[in-house]
């Protein structure tokens, strides 16, 4: 379903979201939370791999695993950006989009 919707949609591009509501659907806010919620998953195991790895560093299992990870991060980051803008202030975009969201408290979510 994410491959669906066209890319940038902050940068002028429109989202085609499969209920066909616009301009924010159900459908497409709980995609967006999903997103978030495996980006924080990928983001907490990361973190959590570098920990144990401080201590076995020679752990192969462990270090595949932490790159694995992080390139799955990396991915899921960059669809997240294109299609809702940025999560940091180092994204590159076309234009400035920071105020042009709501802020997480006014969707409700954070």
């Amino acid at each position: 379903m994410l491959e669906d919707m066209n890319e940038n949609r902050n940068c002028g591009c429109t989202c085609v979201c499969p209920c066909e509501q616009e301009p924010e659907c159900e459908c497409k806010e709980a995609i967006r939370r999903d997103m978030m919620m495996q980006l924080r998953a990928y983001y907490f195991s990361i973190n959590d791999l570098a920990l144990y790895l401080d201590t076995h560093p020679d752990d192969e299992k462990a270090l595949c695993l932490h790159r694995e990870y992080a390139k799955k991060a990396r991915e899921l980051s960059d669809k997240y950006q294109k299609l809702y803008g940025p999560l940091t202030i180092s994204y590159p975009c076309r234009k400035w989009r920071w105020l042009e969201e709501p802020w997480p408290w006014e969707r409700g979510s954070f």
